[in-house]
């Protein structure tokens, strides 16, 4: 960045709770934000993987402190206590009940796709 290679806004995915990597505590996750605000300002997005147990209390901390959220069954197999997600579509209606509950909004896949500076589908050439 310092010297020109990259260029601002960065998108930062942070994950937790994988083996070998730092624990998916809300605590972890309030230091990673710090860091990366010391770092970046605000030169930069992000969102959140909570491996296991950990994807939905992580990633609604994350989205009430302003970051982007990441759900699907590589990241767990689980809906709930005990009980097997049958698709990732069924993780994905969950967290958006929960993030509307508390008055957070939705981006569209068009949204999306301008955040993250993505081509849709339909400009692939394939």
């Amino acid at each position: 960045m310092d010297r020109g290679l990259l260029k601002p806004p960065f998108f930062i995915q942070m994950i937790f709770g994988i083996l070998g990597g730092i624990g998916a505590a809300p605590e972890n996750l309030m230091f990673m934000k710090q860091t990366a605000d010391k770092l970046f300002g605000d030169a930069y997005r992000w969102s959140v993987l909570g491996a296991g147990r950990h994807q939905m209390p992580l990633i609604t901390q994350a989205a009430m402190m302003g970051g982007n959220v990441r759900v699907g069954l590589e990241d767990s197999l689980y809906i709930g206590a005990g009980k097997l997600a049958r698709s990732n579509a069924e993780q994905e209606s969950k967290i958006r009940r929960i993030l509307e509950e508390l008055g957070l909004e939705i981006a569209t896949p068009a949204d999306a796709r301008e955040i993250l500076a993505l081509k849709g589908g339909d400009q692939m050439g394939f």
